[in-house]
C-alpha cells in the first residue's frame, strides 16, 4: 500500500491515495478507534504521513481516526482531505507541553519535571494563524538547536549540524528529539557509540532510545530542567485552542505521579481555564492479564471524566517502534471501557464536522 504515500511531496502523496482509492474495496467501519497517532510532521516511527495513516485506518476498518502532532497543525488539511476521499471519520489535534503554576512543585505527566504537563487541543476544524502557535514552533526549534549544541560537546568529534543533518529528516522543518537521535545514530559507528554510551544495541531503534536516555533526558549533558517560562501556561494554551474552535484537553499518563494522584484538583484547575476532555493512551495503563494499580487508576479516571461529562479520547502514538496501530479493545482490561472510548471519538468527530461545515463548535 505504501507507494508514495510518505513522500515529502504532498502532490505525490495525494496522487498515490487517488490511485489506491480507485482500486481498493474498503471494509465496513468497525468500533475500534485511534485518535492519537503522530505523523511525520512531528515524528512517526514508521514515517507515516497523514495520508498514509488515513489509508491504513480505513483499511483496518477504524470507526474514527485522528492525528496529533507536536506544536503544529501542518497535517490538518491533508488529513481531512484524505478522510473525505476515503469515507473515514477524522479528527486533527495538537499536543504540546505546558506549565501549570498550581502544580509547580508536583510532577504531573512529564516524568521528573514538576509543574510541566503534556496537554492537547482536540478537534481543530481548520488551520489557524495564531501568535501562540508560532511561538510554540519557534521555541521548540530553539530548544532543539540548544540541545544539539550541548550534546555535541559530549559526542565530539561526531557532531551534528542541525540544518544539514536534522531538518532534512522532516517534511516541514518541525524536528523533535527523536529526529535528533536518529541523526546522531547515523553519524557514529558501533565502536564509537559503545565507547560513549557503554553499549551499542544492534537494533537502530534501541540505539536511538539509548542516545536519548543518556544525553537528552534528566542526568544527560543535553538536559535542562524546564520551569516557568519554558513552555506556555496551560491557561494560555487553552485560550488559543478555544479561539481555534477546538477542545482543550487534559492528558493522562498512568496515575502514579504525585500530580495525577491529585487528579480531582488537576481537573478543577484545567476546567477553570476551559478544559473539557481528557486524552488517555490505554496501552500504557495495563498489562494483559494483570489487575494492578495502574489498571485501577485507569478505571477511576474514566469514571471521573464521565462525572464531568468529559469525552475520553484514546489512541496509540506510533512515535516509537513497537507501538500498536490500534489498542486491543477486545482485551479483558479494555473491553468494558470500549463503549466510552467509541463515544468520545464520535463526540469529537461531530464537533469537527460542525466546525468544518458550519463554523459551529
Amino acid at each position: 500500500m505504501k507507494l508514495n504515500l510518505d513522500s515529502f511531496d504532498s502532490a505525490e502523496r495525494r496522487q498515490a491515495l487517488l490511485e489506491i482509492c480507485a482500486t481498493t474495496k474498503w471494509p465496513e467501519p468497525g468500533t475500534d478507534v485511534n485518535l492519537h497517532s503522530h505523523t511525520f510532521f512531528s515524528y512517526n516511527a514508521y514515517g507515516y504521513s497523514p495520508t498514509h495513516f488515513a489509508a491504513l485506518a480505513r483499511q483496518r476498518g477504524l470507526a474514527a481516526a485522528g492525528i496529533v502532532d507536536f506544536d503544529v497543525l501542518d497535517g490538518l488539511e491533508e488529513f481531512y482531505e484524505a478522510g473525505d476521499l476515503l469515507g473515514l471519520k477524522t479528527v486533527v489535534s495538537l499536543e504540546s507541553r505546558v506549565f501549570v503554576p498550581e502544580f509547580a512543585d508536583r510532577v504531573i505527566n512529564s516524568p521528573g519535571e514538576p509543574g510541566i504537563a503534556y496537554h492537547m487541543g482536540v478537534g481543530f476544524p481548520r488551520a489557524i494563524q495564531h501568535p501562540l502557535l508560532k511561538q510554540m514552533r519557534q521555541t521548540a526549534e530553539q530548544r532543539n538547536r540548544d540541545l544539539v549544541a550541548r550534546v555535541n560537546t559530549f559526542t565530539a568529534p561526531v557532531t551534528l549540524d542541525y540544518d544539514r543533518d536534522v531538518l532534512p529528516l522532516t517534511p516541514n522543518g518541525n524536528a523533535t528529539e527523536r529526529h535528533i537521535c536518529e541523526a546522531y545514530s547515523k553519524k557514529g559507528d558501533k565502536g564509537f557509540w559503545k565507547s560513549k554510551l557503554g553499549d551499542c544495541p544492534d537494533d537502530p531503534a534501541k540505539l536511538q532510545a539509548l542516545i536519548r536516555a543518556r544525553t537528552m533526558k534528566k542526568g544527560g549533558i543535553g538536559y535542562v530542567q524546564p520551569g516557568k517560562g519554558s513552555f506556555p501556561l496551560m491557561a494560555d494554551m487553552n485560550e488559543f485552542v478555544l479561539e481555534a474552535g477546538a477542545i482543550p484537553t487534559l492528558t493522562w499518563l498512568d496515575g502514579t505521579s504525585e500530580g495525577e494522584q491529585a487528579i480531582e484538583e488537576l481537573f478543577a484547575v484545567a476546567i477553570k481555564s476551559g478544559a473539557a476532555a481528557i486524552n488517555i493512551i490505554p496501552d500504557r495503563n495495563y498489562t494483559a492479564g494483570v489487575k494492578d494499580q495502574k489498571l485501577k487508576n485507569l478505571y477511576e479516571v474514566v469514571a471521573l471524566a464521565e462525572r464531568h461529562n468529559f469525552p475520553v479520547i484514546v489512541g496509540t502514538e506510533m512515535n516509537a517502534p513497537g507501538n500498536k496501530f490500534v489498542d486491543d479493545f477486545q482485551s479483558a482490561e479494555l473491553k468494558p471501557l470500549a463503549p466510552v472510548f467509541l463515544t468520545g471519538a464520535q463526540i469529537v468527530h461531530e464537533h469537527v464536522q460542525r466546525g468544518r461545515q458550519a463554523g459551529i463548535s
